[in-house]
Protein backbone atom coordinates (compact mmCIF):
# COMPACT_ATOMS: atom_id res chain seq x y z
CA UNK A 1 0.00 0.00 0.00
CA UNK A 2 2.77 2.32 0.96
CA UNK A 3 4.66 1.49 -2.21
CA UNK A 4 1.59 2.21 -4.29
CA UNK A 5 1.13 5.57 -2.55
CA UNK A 6 4.72 6.55 -3.21
CA UNK A 7 4.35 5.57 -6.84
CA UNK A 8 1.24 7.71 -7.19
CA UNK A 9 2.96 10.61 -5.44
CA UNK A 10 5.97 10.31 -7.70
CA UNK A 11 3.75 10.18 -10.76
CA UNK A 12 1.84 13.23 -9.55
CA UNK A 13 5.04 15.18 -9.01
CA UNK A 14 6.28 14.26 -12.45
CA UNK A 15 3.01 15.34 -14.01
CA UNK A 16 3.03 18.57 -12.01
CA UNK A 17 6.58 19.22 -13.14
CA UNK A 18 5.61 18.60 -16.71
CA UNK A 19 2.64 20.95 -16.37
CA UNK A 20 4.79 23.65 -14.81
CA UNK A 21 7.40 23.17 -17.49
CA UNK A 22 4.79 23.36 -20.22
CA UNK A 23 3.26 26.46 -18.61
CA UNK A 24 6.65 28.12 -18.33
CA UNK A 25 7.35 27.33 -21.95
CA UNK A 26 3.96 28.73 -23.04
CA UNK A 27 4.50 31.90 -21.02
CA UNK A 28 8.00 32.32 -22.40
CA UNK A 29 6.75 31.83 -25.95
CA UNK A 30 3.94 34.31 -25.36
CA UNK A 31 6.36 36.91 -24.04
CA UNK A 32 8.88 36.43 -26.83
CA UNK A 33 6.35 36.62 -29.67
CA UNK A 34 6.72 39.72 -31.88
CA UNK A 35 3.76 42.03 -32.22
CA UNK A 36 1.85 41.30 -35.41
CA UNK A 37 2.13 44.81 -36.90
CA UNK A 38 3.85 46.15 -40.01
CA UNK A 39 4.07 49.82 -39.00
CA UNK A 40 4.08 51.92 -35.87
CA UNK A 41 0.77 51.85 -34.01
CA UNK A 42 -0.45 53.51 -30.83
CA UNK A 43 -2.09 51.42 -28.13
CA UNK A 44 -4.64 53.49 -26.21
CA UNK A 45 -5.13 52.35 -22.62
CA UNK A 46 -8.18 54.16 -21.17
CA UNK A 47 -8.52 54.91 -17.47
CA UNK A 48 -9.55 51.87 -15.44
CA UNK A 49 -8.47 49.32 -18.06
CA UNK A 50 -6.82 46.19 -16.62
CA UNK A 51 -3.89 44.27 -18.16
CA UNK A 52 -6.21 41.29 -18.74
CA UNK A 53 -8.64 43.35 -20.81
CA UNK A 54 -5.78 44.86 -22.74
CA UNK A 55 -4.24 41.46 -23.55
CA UNK A 56 -7.57 40.10 -24.77
CA UNK A 57 -8.23 43.25 -26.81
CA UNK A 58 -4.84 42.93 -28.51
CA UNK A 59 -5.58 39.27 -29.20
CA UNK A 60 -8.97 40.12 -30.70
CA UNK A 61 -7.26 42.70 -32.93
CA UNK A 62 -4.78 40.06 -34.13
CA UNK A 63 -1.77 41.84 -32.64
CA UNK A 64 -0.82 39.03 -30.22
CA UNK A 65 -1.67 35.42 -29.37
CA UNK A 66 -1.89 33.50 -26.09
CA UNK A 67 -3.54 36.27 -24.07
CA UNK A 68 -4.44 33.67 -21.42
CA UNK A 69 -0.79 32.86 -20.70
CA UNK A 70 0.11 36.55 -20.61
CA UNK A 71 -2.65 37.08 -18.08
CA UNK A 72 -1.20 34.24 -15.96
CA UNK A 73 2.27 35.79 -16.22
CA UNK A 74 1.06 39.22 -15.08
CA UNK A 75 -1.03 37.81 -12.24
CA UNK A 76 1.81 35.83 -10.67
CA UNK A 77 4.78 38.06 -11.53
CA UNK A 78 3.40 41.62 -11.47
CA UNK A 79 0.39 41.51 -9.13
CA UNK A 80 1.01 45.04 -7.74
CA UNK A 81 2.18 46.66 -10.98
CA UNK A 82 -0.36 49.25 -12.15
CA UNK A 83 -1.12 49.72 -15.82
CA UNK A 84 -1.07 53.49 -16.34
CA UNK A 85 -3.62 54.91 -18.72
CA UNK A 86 -2.36 56.66 -21.84
CA UNK A 87 -0.95 55.75 -25.22
CA UNK A 88 1.95 53.37 -25.81
CA UNK A 89 3.97 53.26 -29.01
CA UNK A 90 4.08 49.78 -30.58
CA UNK A 91 6.81 49.29 -33.19
CA UNK A 92 7.36 46.54 -35.78
CA UNK A 93 9.69 43.90 -34.34
CA UNK A 94 8.76 44.72 -30.74
CA UNK A 95 7.96 41.68 -28.59
CA UNK A 96 5.17 41.41 -26.06
CA UNK A 97 7.83 41.49 -23.34
CA UNK A 98 9.08 44.80 -24.77
CA UNK A 99 5.54 46.19 -24.66
CA UNK A 100 5.14 45.05 -21.06
CA UNK A 101 8.42 46.80 -20.23
CA UNK A 102 6.87 50.05 -21.53
CA UNK A 103 3.88 49.46 -19.26
CA UNK A 104 6.12 48.80 -16.27
CA UNK A 105 8.09 52.01 -16.88
CA UNK A 106 4.95 54.01 -17.56
CA UNK A 107 6.53 55.15 -20.83
CA UNK A 108 3.47 56.67 -22.46
CA UNK A 109 3.41 58.80 -25.58
CA UNK A 110 3.53 62.42 -24.50
CA UNK A 111 2.00 65.50 -26.11
CA UNK A 112 2.46 69.15 -25.31
CA UNK A 113 0.46 72.35 -25.24
CA UNK A 114 1.99 75.81 -24.95
CA UNK A 115 0.39 78.64 -22.99
CA UNK A 116 1.87 81.91 -24.21
CA UNK A 117 2.92 84.99 -22.25
CA UNK A 118 0.39 87.76 -22.70
CA UNK A 119 -2.57 85.47 -23.37
CA UNK A 120 -5.77 86.12 -21.47
CA UNK A 121 -7.84 83.36 -19.90
CA UNK A 122 -10.16 83.22 -22.89
CA UNK A 123 -7.21 82.37 -25.13
CA UNK A 124 -6.02 79.75 -22.65
CA UNK A 125 -9.41 78.06 -22.72
CA UNK A 126 -9.53 78.21 -26.52
CA UNK A 127 -6.10 76.56 -26.80
CA UNK A 128 -7.05 73.72 -24.46
CA UNK A 129 -10.42 73.21 -26.16
CA UNK A 130 -8.70 72.72 -29.51
CA UNK A 131 -6.47 69.91 -28.25
CA UNK A 132 -8.25 66.64 -28.96
CA UNK A 133 -5.72 64.67 -26.90
CA UNK A 134 -6.95 66.36 -23.72
CA UNK A 135 -10.10 65.15 -22.02
CA UNK A 136 -12.49 68.09 -22.28
CA UNK A 137 -14.36 68.73 -19.02
CA UNK A 138 -14.87 72.52 -18.83
CA UNK A 139 -16.71 73.27 -22.07
CA UNK A 140 -19.81 75.29 -21.30
CA UNK A 141 -18.67 76.25 -17.81
CA UNK A 142 -18.24 79.87 -16.80
CA UNK A 143 -14.84 81.04 -15.64
CA UNK A 144 -15.98 81.04 -12.02
CA UNK A 145 -17.23 77.47 -12.39
CA UNK A 146 -13.87 76.46 -13.87
CA UNK A 147 -12.05 77.95 -10.89
CA UNK A 148 -14.40 76.15 -8.52
CA UNK A 149 -13.63 72.88 -10.33
CA UNK A 150 -9.94 73.62 -9.84
CA UNK A 151 -10.51 74.00 -6.11
CA UNK A 152 -10.08 77.79 -6.10
CA UNK A 153 -13.59 79.04 -5.64
CA UNK A 154 -13.92 82.83 -5.70
CA UNK A 155 -10.53 83.40 -7.36
CA UNK A 156 -10.64 85.50 -10.53
CA UNK A 157 -8.84 83.45 -13.23
CA UNK A 158 -7.09 86.14 -15.23
CA UNK A 159 -3.31 86.00 -14.88
CA UNK A 160 -3.41 83.09 -12.42
CA UNK A 161 -1.78 80.53 -14.73
CA UNK A 162 1.87 80.32 -15.71
CA UNK A 163 2.74 80.46 -19.40
CA UNK A 164 4.89 77.48 -20.36
CA UNK A 165 4.94 74.32 -22.46
CA UNK A 166 3.15 71.56 -20.57
CA UNK A 167 3.54 67.88 -21.44
CA UNK A 168 0.68 65.46 -20.96
CA UNK A 169 -0.53 62.01 -21.96
CA UNK A 170 -3.78 61.18 -23.75
CA UNK A 171 -6.61 61.06 -21.28
CA UNK A 172 -5.29 63.82 -19.05
CA UNK A 173 -8.04 66.40 -18.51
CA UNK A 174 -8.00 70.12 -19.21
CA UNK A 175 -8.59 70.65 -15.48
CA UNK A 176 -5.47 68.62 -14.60
CA UNK A 177 -3.38 70.76 -16.94
CA UNK A 178 -4.84 74.00 -15.57
CA UNK A 179 -3.99 72.82 -12.05
CA UNK A 180 -0.38 72.40 -13.13
CA UNK A 181 -0.29 75.89 -14.61
CA UNK A 182 -1.98 77.42 -11.54
CA UNK A 183 0.41 75.76 -9.09
CA UNK A 184 3.38 76.73 -11.26
CA UNK A 185 2.36 80.39 -11.19
CA UNK A 186 2.03 80.31 -7.41
CA UNK A 187 5.48 78.73 -7.13
CA UNK A 188 7.19 81.27 -9.42
CA UNK A 189 5.42 84.26 -7.87
CA UNK A 190 6.36 83.14 -4.33
CA UNK A 191 10.04 82.74 -5.25
CA UNK A 192 10.20 86.11 -6.98
CA UNK A 193 8.34 87.78 -4.10
CA UNK A 194 10.95 86.49 -1.66
CA UNK A 195 13.67 88.08 -3.83
CA UNK A 196 11.91 91.41 -4.45
CA UNK A 197 13.62 94.77 -4.25
CA UNK A 198 13.49 96.45 -0.86
CA UNK A 199 11.67 99.43 -2.33
CA UNK A 200 9.09 97.44 -4.33
CA UNK A 201 5.82 99.31 -3.57
CA UNK A 202 3.49 96.34 -3.05
CA UNK A 203 1.81 95.08 0.08
CA UNK A 204 1.00 91.64 -1.35
CA UNK A 205 2.13 89.41 -4.23
CA UNK A 206 -1.16 89.84 -6.12
CA UNK A 207 -0.41 93.53 -6.66
CA UNK A 208 2.93 92.57 -8.20
CA UNK A 209 1.13 90.08 -10.44
CA UNK A 210 -1.18 92.83 -11.69
CA UNK A 211 1.78 95.10 -12.39
CA UNK A 212 3.60 92.26 -14.15
CA UNK A 213 0.63 91.82 -16.50
CA UNK A 214 0.87 95.50 -17.51
CA UNK A 215 4.58 95.10 -18.15
CA UNK A 216 3.96 91.89 -20.12
CA UNK A 217 1.42 93.55 -22.39
CA UNK A 218 3.47 96.71 -22.95
CA UNK A 219 6.64 95.12 -24.27
CA UNK A 220 8.20 91.86 -25.30
CA UNK A 221 11.71 93.32 -25.28
CA UNK A 222 13.31 91.65 -22.25
CA UNK A 223 15.73 94.44 -21.40
CA UNK A 224 12.92 97.01 -21.25
CA UNK A 225 10.64 95.28 -18.80
CA UNK A 226 12.38 96.66 -15.73
CA UNK A 227 12.35 100.19 -17.23
CA UNK A 228 8.63 100.03 -17.94
CA UNK A 229 7.96 98.76 -14.43
CA UNK A 230 10.05 101.68 -13.17
CA UNK A 231 7.90 104.17 -15.11
CA UNK A 232 4.70 102.72 -13.68
CA UNK A 233 6.04 102.60 -10.12
CA UNK A 234 7.25 106.23 -10.29
CA UNK A 235 3.90 107.33 -11.67
CA UNK A 236 2.05 105.69 -8.80
CA UNK A 237 4.47 107.20 -6.28
CA UNK A 238 3.63 110.76 -7.36
CA UNK A 239 -0.06 110.13 -7.99
CA UNK A 240 0.03 110.12 -11.80
CA UNK A 241 -2.35 107.93 -13.73
CA UNK A 242 -0.74 104.87 -15.33
CA UNK A 243 -2.47 105.55 -18.67
CA UNK A 244 -1.58 102.24 -20.32
CA UNK A 245 -3.60 101.24 -23.38
CA UNK A 246 -3.70 97.44 -22.78
CA UNK A 247 -5.85 98.01 -19.68
CA UNK A 248 -8.35 100.02 -21.71
CA UNK A 249 -8.45 97.29 -24.36
CA UNK A 250 -9.01 94.62 -21.72
CA UNK A 251 -11.85 96.60 -20.19
CA UNK A 252 -13.57 96.93 -23.58
CA UNK A 253 -13.70 93.16 -23.96
CA UNK A 254 -15.56 91.98 -27.06
CA UNK A 255 -16.19 95.57 -28.12
CA UNK A 256 -12.52 96.11 -28.99
CA UNK A 257 -12.15 95.72 -32.76
CA UNK A 258 -8.46 96.56 -33.16
CA UNK A 259 -8.75 100.35 -33.07
CA UNK A 260 -8.49 102.36 -29.86
CA UNK A 261 -10.31 105.69 -29.98
CA UNK A 262 -10.32 108.82 -27.85
CA UNK A 263 -13.83 107.90 -26.73
CA UNK A 264 -12.48 104.58 -25.43
CA UNK A 265 -9.89 106.39 -23.33
CA UNK A 266 -12.67 108.39 -21.68
CA UNK A 267 -14.95 105.42 -21.05
CA UNK A 268 -15.24 104.50 -17.39
CA UNK A 269 -14.44 100.82 -16.78
CA UNK A 270 -12.72 99.22 -13.78
CA UNK A 271 -9.66 98.71 -16.01
CA UNK A 272 -9.32 102.10 -17.73
CA UNK A 273 -6.10 103.46 -16.24
CA UNK A 274 -6.76 106.77 -18.02
CA UNK A 275 -9.68 107.16 -15.61
CA UNK A 276 -8.75 105.21 -12.46
CA UNK A 277 -5.74 105.81 -10.25
CA UNK A 278 -3.29 103.08 -9.38
CA UNK A 279 -3.52 99.49 -10.55
CA UNK A 280 -6.54 97.86 -12.19
CA UNK A 281 -8.42 95.34 -10.01
CA UNK A 282 -6.92 92.20 -11.58
CA UNK A 283 -4.17 91.12 -13.97
CA UNK A 284 -5.05 91.51 -17.64
CA UNK A 285 -2.97 88.62 -19.01
CA UNK A 286 -0.69 85.71 -18.16
CA UNK A 287 2.84 86.72 -17.26
CA UNK A 288 6.23 85.06 -17.52
CA UNK A 289 8.90 84.99 -14.86
CA UNK A 290 10.75 87.92 -16.49
CA UNK A 291 7.73 90.22 -16.20
CA UNK A 292 7.17 89.21 -12.55
CA UNK A 293 10.84 89.84 -11.80
CA UNK A 294 10.67 93.25 -13.48
CA UNK A 295 7.55 94.25 -11.54
CA UNK A 296 9.24 93.29 -8.26
CA UNK A 297 12.57 94.85 -9.22
CA UNK A 298 11.74 98.04 -11.15
CA UNK A 299 14.70 99.87 -12.67
CA UNK A 300 15.48 103.15 -10.93
CA UNK A 301 15.48 106.34 -12.98
CA UNK A 302 13.57 109.52 -13.74
CA UNK A 303 11.53 108.57 -16.81
CA UNK A 304 7.76 109.01 -16.54
CA UNK A 305 6.83 108.41 -20.18
CA UNK A 306 7.51 105.93 -22.96
CA UNK A 307 6.40 105.63 -26.54
CA UNK A 308 6.78 102.77 -29.01
CA UNK A 309 9.43 103.26 -31.69
CA UNK A 310 7.72 100.95 -34.11
CA UNK A 311 10.16 98.06 -33.93
CA UNK A 312 8.93 96.70 -30.60
CA UNK A 313 11.19 98.87 -28.43
CA UNK A 314 10.36 102.18 -26.72
CA UNK A 315 11.73 105.67 -26.19
CA UNK A 316 11.72 106.66 -22.52
CA UNK A 317 11.40 110.31 -21.52
CA UNK A 318 11.80 112.18 -18.24
CA UNK A 319 9.55 115.11 -19.08
CA UNK A 320 6.54 115.96 -21.19
CA UNK A 321 8.42 118.01 -23.80
CA UNK A 322 10.79 115.14 -24.59
CA UNK A 323 7.86 112.74 -24.71
CA UNK A 324 5.94 114.99 -27.12
CA UNK A 325 8.96 115.07 -29.42
CA UNK A 326 9.14 111.27 -29.34
CA UNK A 327 5.42 111.03 -30.10
CA UNK A 328 5.85 113.28 -33.13
CA UNK A 329 8.79 111.28 -34.40
CA UNK A 330 7.59 107.74 -33.83
CA UNK A 331 3.79 107.95 -33.70
CA UNK A 332 2.70 110.69 -36.08
CA UNK A 333 5.19 109.73 -38.80
CA UNK A 334 4.77 105.99 -38.71
CA UNK A 335 6.76 103.69 -40.91
CA UNK A 336 4.94 101.25 -43.14
CA UNK A 337 6.27 98.36 -41.01
CA UNK A 338 5.37 100.00 -37.69
CA UNK A 339 4.87 97.61 -34.77
CA UNK A 340 3.92 98.50 -31.21
CA UNK A 341 5.40 95.18 -30.07
CA UNK A 342 8.16 92.91 -31.39
CA UNK A 343 7.50 90.76 -34.42
CA UNK A 344 6.15 87.34 -33.34
CA UNK A 345 8.68 84.53 -33.13
CA UNK A 346 7.62 81.53 -35.23
CA UNK A 347 6.28 78.81 -32.97
CA UNK A 348 7.40 75.18 -32.99
CA UNK A 349 6.14 72.96 -35.76
CA UNK A 350 3.19 70.77 -35.10
CA UNK A 351 3.74 67.14 -34.23
CA UNK A 352 3.11 66.09 -37.85
CA UNK A 353 5.81 68.45 -39.11
CA UNK A 354 3.37 70.99 -40.52
CA UNK A 355 3.28 74.60 -39.42
CA UNK A 356 0.53 75.26 -36.87
CA UNK A 357 -2.57 77.03 -38.10
CA UNK A 358 -2.75 80.77 -37.63
CA UNK A 359 -5.12 81.71 -34.84
CA UNK A 360 -7.92 84.20 -35.28
CA UNK A 361 -7.77 87.23 -32.97
CA UNK A 362 -9.50 86.61 -29.66
CA UNK A 363 -11.16 89.51 -27.81
CA UNK A 364 -9.42 90.73 -24.72
CA UNK A 365 -11.87 90.07 -21.96
CA UNK A 366 -12.87 86.87 -20.24
CA UNK A 367 -15.89 85.17 -21.87
CA UNK A 368 -18.24 84.65 -18.93
CA UNK A 369 -21.86 85.23 -19.92
CA UNK A 370 -22.75 86.24 -16.36
CA UNK A 371 -21.05 89.18 -14.64
CA UNK A 372 -18.67 88.18 -11.88
CA UNK A 373 -17.50 90.23 -8.96
CA UNK A 374 -13.94 91.38 -9.42
CA UNK A 375 -11.54 90.86 -6.51
CA UNK A 376 -10.54 94.01 -4.69
CA UNK A 377 -6.92 95.08 -4.53
CA UNK A 378 -5.30 95.81 -1.20
CA UNK A 379 -4.68 99.60 -1.15
CA UNK A 380 -1.15 100.78 -1.85
CA UNK A 381 0.80 103.03 0.44
CA UNK A 382 -0.72 106.54 0.35
CA UNK A 383 0.70 108.61 -2.48
CA UNK A 384 1.21 112.37 -2.52
CA UNK A 385 -1.54 114.51 -3.98
CA UNK A 386 -1.85 113.92 -7.72
CA UNK A 387 0.21 116.19 -9.90
CA UNK A 388 -1.79 117.43 -12.90
CA UNK A 389 -0.20 116.12 -16.07
CA UNK A 390 -1.38 117.63 -19.37
CA UNK A 391 -1.95 115.31 -22.27
CA UNK A 392 0.73 115.50 -24.98
CA UNK A 393 0.02 118.10 -27.63
CA UNK A 394 1.15 116.58 -30.93
CA UNK A 395 2.18 118.81 -33.78
CA UNK A 396 -0.39 117.24 -36.10
CA UNK A 397 -3.75 115.73 -35.24
CA UNK A 398 -4.06 111.93 -35.82
CA UNK A 399 -7.00 110.45 -37.69
CA UNK A 400 -10.33 111.76 -36.28
CA UNK A 401 -11.09 108.79 -34.03
CA UNK A 402 -8.06 106.49 -34.12
CA UNK A 403 -5.52 106.77 -31.32
CA UNK A 404 -2.05 105.34 -31.74
CA UNK A 405 -1.14 102.97 -28.86
CA UNK A 406 1.60 104.83 -26.98
CA UNK A 407 2.02 103.07 -23.68
CA UNK A 408 2.24 105.47 -20.74
CA UNK A 409 1.18 108.91 -21.95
Amino acid sequence: MRRKFLLLLETGLVLAGLCLGASAWKIHSALEQPLNITQEELLDVPKGTTPTRTFYRLEADGVIKDAFWLRVYWRFNLPKQPLHSGEYRMLPGMTVEGLIDLWKRGEMVQYSVTLVEGWNFRQVRAALAKDEKLEQTIAGLSDSQVMEKLGHRGIFPEGRFFPDTYRFVRGMSDVDLLKKAYDRLDEVLAKEWDQRSADAPYTEPYQALIMASLVEKETGVPQERGQIAGVFVRRMAIGMLLQTDPTVIYGLGDRYSGKLTRAHLKEATPYNTYMISGLPPTPIAMVGREAIHAALNPVAGNSLYFVARGDGSHVFSDDLDAHNNAVREFQLKRRADYRSSPAPIPGPEAANGEAPEAEAPIPAASPDPDPEALPSVVPQEPAPAPVPVPMPAPAAEPAPEAVAPQGAQ
